[in-house]
């Protein structure tokens, strides 16, 4: 053995949340106001966002998929996320300055990529029970739906709604998997038994049923869309009735619980509005998107990565309750966007008000980012 030999170093991997989270929350309080106020008002914008398909898409693929990716990814080389972050601005500035271009797709082909090689195979690995093995395959459906999108033939309302599903999808089981074992160790410490945690049987029978709907959905068929509205409309009871069961009502105490809660309640009647609209009442469509989007997707990313960083920094979900306010915003936000559409009065008022909070929301959730950088992270 050569004894001048050095010792390898190990790189040191840091969460991939600590650097996508704080994009994530820029993105979102910046890119997605800005869409709605040149909709709206035709202010100055990249020529992307001047489009209702510009706008859902910077919602679900330029900043719900980097959460996603950051919430994921886990523990990774800073190499590696330089160059995921590099990649998906390459995307941001296709799609925005360039909609349909190569550059566009280029850089959509590779965000999927990177956050399919780095995802997929981990989840893969580690899954034992088959509901938790669907995450894999549902994360490269996510990625090749984020790599297609961008392509200029593809664009359209059926590809997003089906992203907008996978999302659901995902959010339906990731939920779950973080609101139940919070609850049930917080009513443990309350010396209550949670009976119903993850519940098998219901999230087996949604996840079945939405990768059904995902097949449906996209066939060139009138009764494919209707029967996916059925199947839409019981995964939004089944999820009503799972998150029933979690009894929140005994964590009132426990603001970011009952955010998640919140965020799940919209997640529930968001599938209830898409289902009844693909169903029956094609007017209901808006509000239903948007109670998946700003409701269910805003709640519920907002709060994953408050609880994320202050659980790393000071393993205390709720030691910056600036991260509350900033939750009872978005869900503000959710009300004012999901109303009008519900009542089928479109008011620029309202729309202004959403744009505003949802803005407002984002922002505070950087200034905790920012308040709680210097804490000693605690390891894992």
């Amino acid at each position: 053995m050569n004894a001048t030999a050095k010792p390898s170093v190990k790189k040191r991997k840091r969460p991939a949340s600590q650097y996508l989270f704080p994009l994530a929350a820029a993105y979102a309080a910046l890119i997605l106001p800005w869409s709605s106020l040149a909709l709206l008002m035709g202010i100055p914008a990249p020529v992307g966002l001047y489009s209702a398909f510009g706008h859902a898409h910077e919602m679900l693929i330029g900043y719900a998929m980097l959460v996603v990716a950051g919430y994921l990814l886990g523990p990774i080389a800073a190499p590696k996320v330089w160059l995921l972050i590099a990649v998906w601005l390459l995307a941001r500035l296709g799609f925005l300055c360039f909609p349909g271009s190569p550059l566009a797709w280029s850089g959509a082909l590779a965000v999927a990529g990177l956050t399919a090689a780095w995802t997929v195979p981990r989840f893969a690995r580690s899954a034992k029970k088959w509901r938790n093995k669907t995450t894999a395959p549902l994360l490269l459906i996510l990625c090749t739906l984020l790599a297609f999108a961008a392509q200029p033939t593809w664009q359209g309302q059926k590809i997003l709604v089906e992203l907008l599903l996978g999302l659901a999808l995902l959010m339906f089981f990731m939920g779950g998997r973080i609101i139940a074992p919070a609850v049930a160790g917080h009513l443990l410490r309350q010396q209550r038994t949670l009976q119903a945690r993850v519940q098998p049987n219901i999230e087996g029978a949604v996840l079945i049923i939405l990768f059904m709907v995902l097949a449906l959905y996209p066939l060139p068929s009138v009764f494919s869309e209707q029967f996916a509205g059925v199947l839409v409309l019981l995964c939004g009871v089944l999820t009503a009735l799972r998150l029933l069961r979690w009894q929140l009502w005994h964590c009132r105490d426990r603001a970011d619980l009952l955010l998640l809660g919140a965020g799940y309640a919209w997640l529930a009647l968001g599938l209830c509005l898409l289902g009844c609209a693909l169903l029956f009442k094609p007017a209901l469509l808006s509000a239903g998107v948007h109670a998946l989007t700003v409701g269910a997707l805003g709640t519920l990313t907002l709060t994953v990565m408050a609880r994320t960083q202050l659980l790393q920094r000071y393993r205390d979900p709720n030691a910056r309750p600036l991260s509350h306010l900033a939750g009872v915003l978005i869900n503000c936000a959710a009300v004012l966007r999901v109303i009008p559409a519900l009542l089928g009065q479109q008011s620029n008022i309202w729309l202004l008000g959403a744009t505003l909070l949802w803005s407002l929301s984002f922002l505070l959730l950087l200034v905790v980012f920012w308040q709680s950088r210097g804490a000693r992270q605690v390891s894992a």
